[in-house]
């Protein structure tokens, strides 16, 4: 039998994943990659001279702290953080309801940016890689507005909206990029990456 490539080089490895999304831990199954779940609570707080790629490679490098002095050889750590920019600014998670259908009404009839930055971490070294897709949205709806946010209640997604969920399926006119990224892992990156790294022998 034809073994998944990624899954033969990283026979020696352990891979830990500092993230509590579901997406993102079904996106590493979907690769092939065995995990294991880390927990880690940081502040995500960043200087206001960054902007759009900066944020999202400087979060996710903020959460490999506390776990990064506790790896051991051939251990890599992957850490990840989402960015929503629009019109020169970050859209991050909403504070409530309110917030939330407003982020989605700036955004009605707009194109936005969607960044994804993932941090890998091991012993020796710490590497960032970053995808960014571009997403246009129709002209919502008073109605439609409404009914998502309190259907669904996204006040933990960046910008407001999840892809897989129903405005999803209804609002986006077109997309530019990686969808996976969009949902939270830019799953070809992360393939890439690792790729990579194990063969260098890291």
């Amino acid at each position: 039998m034809i073994e998944n490539p990624l899954t033969e080089k990283l026979r020696s490895y352990r891979i830990l994943l500092a993230s509590g999304s579901p997406r993102r831990q079904q996106y590493l199954k979907e690769l092939g990659i065995s995990f294991d779940i880390v927990k880690n609570s940081v502040a995500e707080v960043y200087p206001d001279t960054l902007k759009g790629e900066e944020i999202a490679a400087y979060l996710a490098k903020l959460k490999s702290g506390g776990i990064k002095d506790t790896l051991k050889k051939k251990d890599i750590l992957l850490t990840a953080d989402t960015v929503v920019w629009f019109n020169g600014r970050s859209l991050a998670k909403p504070a409530d309801l309110d917030e939330a259908k407003q982020m989605l009404k700036d955004l009605s009839g707009q194109w936005h940016e969607v960044i994804t930055s993932v941090c890998f971490t091991t012993v020796a070294e710490q590497r960032v890689a970053t995808s960014i897709t571009k997403v246009c949205f129709k002209d919502l709806s008073s109605d439609e507005i409404e009914y998502y946010v309190d259907e669904y209640k996204p006040l933990d997604k960046a910008g407001a909206y999840g892809i897989q969920e129903w405005l999803g399926s209804v609002a986006i006119s077109e997309i530019r990029g990686s969808y996976a990224n969009v949902v939270g892992l830019p799953t070809d990156l992360v393939y890439k990456t690792l790729m990579v790294m194990v063969s260098s022998g890291v």
